[in-house]
């Protein structure tokens, strides 16, 4: 047994047939920190869950300015999801912010143990809903909330990483510069 991906499972009654079906889509796979997992442009396969580290999806606009759009550390999951749905060339790009070990799962895979495990398919779609709850206050948050507002919200989703991420990642993903980081730190302390 993968205790790997049991763990992914962990909440649902899997039965043994279930549960090493399910084992057989995912992959284990490590990186090390500055590893790219996706570049931009890149037919998207595969969508990953964090057992350890710490990940970035970010977008480049034509300017060369790297925006942050999510973080994930340990049982979280990312991807470029456009690109993943859609069965699409990605727009996002995966960056290993720090060395990390992720299963990775294709969307082939689990088109078709959905199929054979319905559980599976529930599960996926209740993770859907709330990652869709999520990124939705999120906007809203960037649109009302002030920069410090939103880093100290940030300091609350994220606890103990921000020492891991570069200070531009952090920004990028405020919407703000470093300089503005660095005093909203400051007025902070």
């Amino acid at each position: 047994m993968n205790t790997s991906v049991s763990n992914v499972f962990k909440d649902l009654q899997l039965e043994n047939e279930e549960l090493k079906e399910v084992e057989d889509i995912f992959s284990e796979v490590t990186y090390k920190k500055g590893d790219m997992i996706l570049h931009t442009n890149e037919k998207v396969y595969y969508q990953y869950y964090v057992i350890k580290g710490c990940l970035r999806t970010f977008f480049m606009d034509t300017k060369g300015k790297e925006h942050t759009i999510q973080f994930a550390i340990h049982d979280w999951w990312i991807s470029d999801y456009i690109g993943y749905f859609s069965e699409s060339e990605s727009i996002l790009a995966i960056e290993c912010i720090t060395d990390a070990v992720v299963l990775k799962v294709a969307k082939s895979n689990l088109d078709s143990i959905y199929e054979k495990v319905p559980k599976i398919e529930h599960f996926f779609r209740k993770k859907l809903e709330r990652s869709t709850v999520r990124f939705q206050k999120r906007i809203l948050n960037n649109l009302v909330l002030s920069a410090k507002e939103r880093y100290h919200l940030f300091l609350q989703t994220y606890p103990n990483i921000e020492q891991q991420i570069k200070n531009y990642h952090l920004a990028s993903y405020l919407g703000i510069t470093t300089e503005s980081l660095s005093r909203i730190r400051k007025d902070t302390l």
